[in-house]
């Protein structure tokens, strides 16, 4: 495999562009590589702070040492962190941007919309409406398991190529695609031990760049 792309990387942390397929960390009952995995294939002992899903591409966090990966998963748990996500769901949500404040209650191989579950907000803007599906900006205020997507197939939106949690007849059939429409394109916070702030962005891939050409048709 192709090394990964990293889009910043001190002596603590990096900033990887994980692709689509690979695992936020190990899982032997998986079937398949993790990012830290592969790092230390590339001489990098790392660690993920934060997960993606393994069909999400994106922006993703890794500590090179135990301290740091603490300090930044603390800002996590802090909400100190800004995450923004392109997606691709089905028809128009209405209004244009709003939020989605469904409860999500996490559950073993996934999560779902429960009276029970922990309070848990996405909000959403249009960026671009196409005949069957609308291109969407996401900010996670919480970080609930598979968030984004629960929220917007709840909500009679699903992201386009969902199957886990998509209900009732795929209203984006000619949109078909291979993994889930969503991209972790934005990760903005503060270094704990400098102050300084750092804001990367890994560009939309290839496959979603096609999905959308498609969408535009």
């Amino acid at each position: 495999m192709r090394p990964l792309p990293i889009l910043y990387r001190d002596e603590r942390l990096a900033v990887i562009d994980k692709p689509p397929g690979l695992l936020s960390v190990p899982d032997e009952g998986a079937g398949a590589r993790s990012v830290p995995e592969l790092l230390e294939a590339e001489g990098l002992r790392a660690r993920s702070v934060h997960r993606l899903d393994r069909e999400v591409s994106g922006v993703l966090l890794v500590a090179l040492d135990d301290e740091a990966l603490a300090l930044l998963q603390d800002l996590f748990r802090a909400h100190a962190v800004e995450k923004l996500y392109w997606g691709m769901a089905a028809g128009h949500l209405e209004p244009a941007a709003g939020q989605l404040a469904f409860p999500i209650l996490e559950e073993p191989g996934g999560a779902r919309v429960s009276a029970r579950g922990k309070p848990a907000r996405t909000r959403y803007r249009t960026l671009v409406r196409h005949r069957l599906a609308s291109e969407l900006e996401l900010r996670l205020d919480t970080g609930r398991k598979n968030q984004i997507r629960v929220h917007l197939a709840h909500a009679g939106h699903a992201l386009v190529g969902e199957r886990k949690y998509a209900r009732g007849r795929d209203a984006v059939l000619p949109l078909r695609s291979r993994r889930v429409a969503l991209h972790a394109w934005r990760l903005r916070f503060r270094v704990p031990w400098t102050g300084a702030e750092l804001a990367l962005e890994a560009p939309l891939p290839e496959d979603l760049r096609e999905l959308r050409e498609r969408a535009e048709a």
